[in-house]
């Protein structure tokens, strides 16, 4: 019962928050699932899942929006999803620690940028070929990085956006249609769901894209997009300061 109250209740509003800024919460579900019991591997495959659902939702929202660049977001979720396994494949190579640190100072830069940064007029005044070769290359480092350290591309492709030229609000609704597949492409790369009720994952599923749905509603009619930036500044920073504790304990 506690998994369902306390799992659910933060599964919605965790879901809702990222889903302004088109991240995922996987970050927030793994411990959690794992603290209230659930074994790890299916943790992380159900914190996936739910990511892949909640961003779903954003997603189709946002595209009714008119809140996403399709010329820059597709070269950056196919680059994603093409080198995700790269990184993944040389985990067992590197010193993880080192990469989280680097990976940690990364998303405080971010972060400062997304609240003191203000882009240059004439930033999007790209050829469609520039504009997706950039975005090709945003979305492979996301992927990579995704992929060795098992952390949600969005907090590198959202930045990257950011930097590209697009408002706050397009930015977000393009990197959730990236998350979703970079999502997808680590459930089944962890799928280890056996053992797991389904009752509960179909109960989660429901309340990660009720809150999204709540959050992108949100973003959409009760943010400018100078809000979003601060929020979703902080939030990188709360991610940075997650994985920095995740780090030293």
């Amino acid at each position: 019962m506690l998994l369902y109250l306390v799992g659910g209740a933060t599964v919605f509003v965790g879901s809702g928050v990222m889903a302004m800024a088109g991240l995922g919460a996987a970050f927030l579900f793994v411990p959690l699932f794992f603290y209230l019991g659930v074994p790890l591997g299916q943790a992380t495959s159900a914190a996936l899942l739910l990511n892949a659902v909640s961003l779903s939702a954003a997603t189709i929202a946002y595209a009714r929006a008119g809140l996403i660049d399709w010329r820059a977001g597709v070269p950056v979720l196919i680059a994603a999803v093409l080198l995700a396994p790269v990184g993944a494949a040389l985990t067992a190579q590197v010193d993880r620690s080192l990469l989280i640190a680097l990976f940690v100072g990364f998303l405080v830069f971010a972060g400062a940028m997304m609240l003191f940064y203000r882009p240059r007029a004439g930033g999007r005044d790209r050829t469609v070929a520039a504009e997706a070769g950039v975005g090709a290359a945003v979305g492979g480092v996301a992927g990579f990085l995704g992929g060795l350290l098992g952390v949600g591309g969005g907090n590198v492709i959202l930045p990257g956006l950011t930097w590209l030229g697009l408002d706050a609000k397009v930015a977000a609704g393009t990197t959730a249609l990236a998350v979703v597949f970079s999502s997808l492409s680590g459930f089944l790369g962890h799928a280890a769901l056996g053992g797991l009720d389904p009752g509960f994952l179909v109960t989660m599923a429901a309340l990660a894209a009720g809150g999204s749905l709540a959050g992108s509603h949100v973003m959409r009619t009760r943010l400018s997009g100078a809000q979003l930036k601060r929020v979703i500044g902080v939030l990188l920073f709360v991610i940075a300061a997650k994985m920095a504790l995740d780090l030293i304990t």
